[in-house]
């Protein structure tokens, strides 16, 4: 196996890729297809600006929230424990993109309200690979 496949399987991508890491549809409420992607920099902006209705999420904590963030996003710590109870009262109607420091906390918060019905998009790499 080529090093570039042992790195694409392990890592379920290269880093010029954008992955769809889970699909449903939900018929009974909406009929719409819901994702769950993970965006590289340039596409989740470009996915952002042509969604017409999405909504910028900033999982990190309040404090990194503070420190400077996305213009537009909405802060909704990941790490609290009301998190859950939070998104479930959202707007299932529009696509929701995410972003933490690395990736990694918007990555699971995006499993969670993908399994609650939402249609989510991660900022893979973080808030540091969003061109500004």
């Amino acid at each position: 196996m080529a090093w570039n496949s042992f790195i694409k399987n392990l890592f379920g991508t290269d880093d010029t890729t954008d992955v769809a890491t889970d699909t449903a549809t939900d018929t009974a409420t909406t009929g719409i297809k819901n994702r769950n992607e993970n965006l590289s920099g340039r596409n989740f902006k470009k996915q952002l600006e042509e969604s017409g209705n999405g909504i910028l999420l900033d999982v990190r904590t309040s404090g990194e929230y503070g420190q400077g963030s996305i213009p537009g996003a909405k802060n909704i710590d990941y790490m609290s424990p009301f998190f859950a109870k939070k998104t479930e009262k959202l707007d299932k109607d529009v696509t929701y993109f995410l972003f933490c420091r690395s990736g990694n906390r918007s990555g699971q918060a995006c499993k969670l309200m993908h399994k609650q019905g939402f249609d989510v998009r991660n900022l893979s790499g973080g808030i540091d690979s969003f061109p500004f």
